[in-house]
């Protein structure tokens, strides 16, 4: 009786799939630069390494600024709900926003994608939604990892995980130092529910049958920032910055203040959006919302009151940010106050 052999293909891994997709990420990889950017090396697309160029880019007293993140369990709904073409903006956009919260320009991105058995035309969709996050950030997606796992995940499952790297000038860093009494807050709308509390959405969906609609609002992709913030760090308009992420609103905004100075924020300032009224109304509490969601708040900026008008110029009529509160003498860290309007 002849015997079978054994293979790497046969215990799950097909190796040439994922040269299939390397090869793919190259080509787009090339097209999404221009061949004038002398910052990128093109002819290092699918090397052990990637290389960028720092001596190109005018910036005095250069610090660079490095994050990592992911998209949590928003995943999970994306495959079920078979949309996988935004969930990579999601996850350029959750490490971007990280990156501008300290005045840094995004430069490039690396992705990481973990499946159990590597479907080109899936893995392709979601490669489609990172390359659009670098797009909207002015970033560059310079390599990657693509990792068949069997036995790790199962057939039709994957993970994803990003990062990237900014740069800044030392000036022009912000940090919770340049943060004074009397700064005000002010709130940038989010685009719904972002990348975080989806596990709790998942609780509830369960138990439920939901709409087309509230499907399209809870896998609507992250909002950059880039754009806007990066404008008002170059003209020095804000002391501080806060990405509205797991934790919710407080304690990101905690994050970003010296410890002899106190948050005060007026709730029922709070524009909220009605995916969070639809959440809300399964027997969640304010509190609970307040720490687990960004509550249709995205990203924050504290700055001299004096500049607000000029801030004002710099967004869109749907992404318009709005005062909710200011920064105090520290009687109480965190003083919430009012009810917030769901």
């Amino acid at each position: 009786m002849k015997k079978i052999q054994n293979s790497y293909k046969k215990s799950g891994v097909n190796i040439s799939e994922a040269n299939k997709f390397v090869d793919h990420i190259a080509r787009i990889s090339k097209k999404n630069v221009k061949k004038t950017d002398k910052t990128f090396n093109q002819d290092n697309i699918g090397a052990f390494g990637s290389s960028f160029d720092l001596s190109k880019v005018n910036i005095k007293d250069p610090v660079i600024v490095s994050c990592t993140d992911g998209v949590g369990t928003k995943i999970v709904l994306a495959r079920k709900f078979k949309k996988l073409d935004t969930i990579g903006i999601d996850l350029v956009a959750m490490c971007v926003n990280d990156l501008i919260v300290q005045g840094a320009k995004p430069l490039f991105f690396l992705d990481y994608i973990a499946v159990g058995k590597l479907d080109l035309r899936k893995t392709k969709s979601i490669l489609r939604g990172i390359l659009k996050g670098c797009e909207i950030s002015d970033c560059k997606l310079i390599g990657g990892e693509t990792a068949e796992m069997p036995g790790v995940y199962s057939r039709d499952k994957f993970d994803l995980a990003g990062f990237s790297v900014g740069i800044v000038s030392k000036k022009k860093i912000l940090n919770k130092k340049k943060v004074k009494k009397g700064n005000i807050i002010l709130a940038i709308p989010s685009s719904g529910v972002h990348s975080n509390g989806y596990s709790l959405v998942r609780s509830i969906i369960k138990k439920k049958k939901i709409s087309k609609k509230i499907k399209k609002e809870l896998l609507k992709p992250t909002k950059i920032y880039t754009n806007e913030v990066l404008k008002l760090t170059n003209k020095k308009l804000i002391n501080a910055a806060a990405h509205i992420t797991g934790g919710g609103l407080v304690e990101n905004i905690s994050r970003s203040i010296p410890k002899n100075l106190s948050i005060n924020i007026d709730l029922s300032r709070i524009k909220t959006k009605k995916i969070f009224s639809w959440i809300k109304s399964n027997n969640i509490t304010d509190l609970e919302m307040l720490k687990t969601f960004n509550c249709g708040v995205g990203f924050c900026v504290i700055i001299d009151k004096k500049n607000l008008k000029k801030i004002k110029k710099y967004f869109s009529k749907d992404y318009m940010p709005y005062e909710i509160g200011y920064i105090s003498d520290n009687i109480e860290k965190i003083n919430l106050y009012n009810k917030i309007k769901w």
